[in-house]
């Protein structure tokens, strides 16, 4: 096993998870089974119970991890799932001593940190790397954090019971660029590589995050100040597209520096070939047509923060560059909606997407978006909540149910078109609000003949047989019949399309394309669609968590696709 750990200096959020995800897919193309772990410092057990505006996106993973963005980028640039024992936190570690030191596990001793908890740390790395030739192990935050101190701690001890042949050092760090002075400052480095060197940690490559390459001037002063080789700082300038990164790195020829450090011979040649297409794709586009996300995670302050849906922007880009169009992004605070009319607002997109989301800020306006799109024919796609106010809009305007809603925001609705689960009302009765809800994959029956049955037949994503489920839990498979064509996508939710009104809906043209059949034999909803419309799809899943640059997900190219279509009527 070689092991490549990943730190960062300086700033957090400069790029070390896309780093990471680079590195780990360039080993992947030299014919390398590579797998990476991010390792959070912070004591929350995992992302779930983290604010969107705060962290950013919460991944989830197959057997149902609430995790750091950081995975997500791991799966795209691997094409590969990832299991959520890839994600290490102190709250993880610290629980895990704990619990066995109430067992009596430890037969009387005192639990110290020392040795204890880096033991517990790096018998979770081997875990999560076993069975791989290379496993890259970001540490979150900076040097000099404090919470990074046991990790770090357990790296050097793991570096020492493995041999430093076999344990590199990348440290990502940031160079400015002050206005007043428009000279790349090297300083901030010279600090990084003096804090990682207390941990008795040397850097063997120095990755150099600027907003423009790095001269060889600034990689001289980087050499001379850390006495490491010149060709061992690597440029890592700002991009139009996270997928031109790895692309950058062999440039330089990272990944042969990197085999050399750990004595690997290459076992293939790489292929970048469709990779480059589709970045070019991406950065030069036939046509530029303007879509709109209506979010409820997208002030903070004076900012703007889009990481909130960063998998979404993501999949956008992917079924973009497969249609060679850029779906240009306008992010719509949903609040706006809620104060102006939407042909104000929305005038001018070809698309409009409704992701997902908790709690009652901006869902007023999130209806009048999908009631606009429905009405105009405009080409929509809901994610998860963006199904379920789907549902809600429907009722209320071509149903009838004027004051339908989902109990999540209205617990005494006439109509509650949305709504609990007996088993989620029973959790949240006790106040058990992490990993309570329904998350991770789940298999779910598509019926025949519909736009998403089509979609998941065209694109290769329609499973018919009992091997493709991997390794779901029987939970997740629940009582779908595996002999007929079924879909496999991740959830992150609670409420559930209410199954009394289900025929009400269907007689007035709402088809359920699809459902998820549970073990107590309850149906849970996951697609609808509306026949009539150019694309009016949504879906109780995130199937943005699926789709990688080379494999789009089918609900977002079918989008992609319909968006295209819309636009050229114009």
């Amino acid at each position: 096993m070689k092991y490549i750990v990943v730190v960062g200096g300086v700033l957090s959020g400069i790029g070390k998870g896309v780093a990471t995800a680079s590195i780990a897919r360039m080993l992947k193309e030299y014919g390398f089974k590579t797998t990476a772990i991010k390792i959070d410092p912070y004591i929350n057990y995992d992302a779930g119970t983290l604010r969107p505006t705060e962290h950013g996106e919460v991944w989830v993973t197959d057997d149902g991890g609430e995790i750091d963005q950081d995975l997500g980028n791991y799966e795209r640039f691997l094409g590969e799932n990832l299991p959520k024992r890839n994600n290490i936190t102190t709250g993880q570690i610290y629980k895990a001593v704990i619990d066995r030191e109430r067992r009596g596990e430890y037969l009387g001793q005192t639990v110290q940190f020392i040795p204890h908890i880096p033991n517990e740390i790096k018998s979770r790395v081997r875990d999560a790397c076993g069975g791989n030739d290379v496993c890259l192990i970001e540490i979150g935050g900076t040097i000099g954090d404090y919470e990074n101190i046991p990790f770090l701690f357990a790296m050097k001890s793991m570096e020492r019971e493995e041999g430093k042949e076999n344990f590199i050092y990348v440290l990502l760090t940031y160079l400015p660029i002050p206005s007043h002075i428009h000279e790349m400052k090297t300083k901030p480095t010279q600090q990084a590589i003096k804090s990682l060197s207390q941990h008795g940690i040397f850097p063997d490559f120095i990755l150099c995050r600027s907003e423009v390459p790095l001269d060889l001037v600034r990689k001289k002063k980087i050499e001379t100040y850390a006495n490491i080789d010149a060709e061992f700082v690597i440029s890592a300038p700002d991009v139009e597209t996270i997928y031109q990164v790895p692309l950058n790195f062999e440039k330089e020829n990272l990944s042969i520096k990197i085999m050399t450090k750990l004595a690997l011979t290459p076992r293939r040649k790489p292929d970048w070939s469709d990779w480059q297409i589709l970045v070019k794709r991406i950065l030069q586009p036939s046509r530029t047509i303007d879509i709109a996300i209506v979010g409820k995670y997208i002030d903070v302050g004076e900012f703007t923060l889009t990481d909130s849906y960063i998998s979404v922007n993501q999949a956008v880009e992917h079924a973009g560059a497969h249609t060679d169009t850029q779906l240009k992004i306008n992010w719509v605070d949903a609040k706006r909606l809620e104060e102006e009319e939407p042909a104000k607002v929305l005038n001018g997109f070809s698309g409009i997407i409704v992701p997902g989301g908790f709690g009652n800020k901006g869902i007023e306006g999130k209806i009048n978006a999908i009631r606009f799109a429905r009405e105009q024919g405009i080409p929509f796609l809901g994610l998860c909540l963006g199904m379920q106010l789907a549902v809600v809009e429907f009722a209320r305007n071509v149903l009838g149910m004027v004051k339908a809603n989902s109990t999540e925001f209205d617990p005494k609705t006439p109509y509650p078109v949305i709504d609990l689960l007996p088993k989620q009302k029973e959790i949240l009765q006790i106040k058990k609000y992490g990993a309570s809800m329904r998350l991770g994959a789940y298999v779910a029956q598509v019926i025949d003949g519909v736009k998403v049955f089509e979609l998941y037949k065209k694109t290769g994503r329609m499973m018919k047989d009992k091997e493709t489920v991997g390794n779901l839990d029987p939970f997740r498979v629940g009582n779908v019949q595996l002999n007929d064509p079924f879909v496999v996508e991740r959830h992150r939710h609670r409420y559930e399309v209410n199954p009394v009104y289900i025929d009400s809906f269907e007689k007035e043209g709402m088809i359920f394309s699809g459902y998820h059949v549970s073990i107590e034999n309850e149906y849970l909803m996951e697609f609808v669609e509306l026949k009539d419309h150019i694309y009016f799809v949504a879906t109780q899943a995130h199937p943005e968590f699926k789709s990688r640059i080379e494999d789009p997900a089918p609900l977002f190219l079918g989008f992609a696709e319909k968006v295209v279509e819309y636009a050229k009527k114009d």
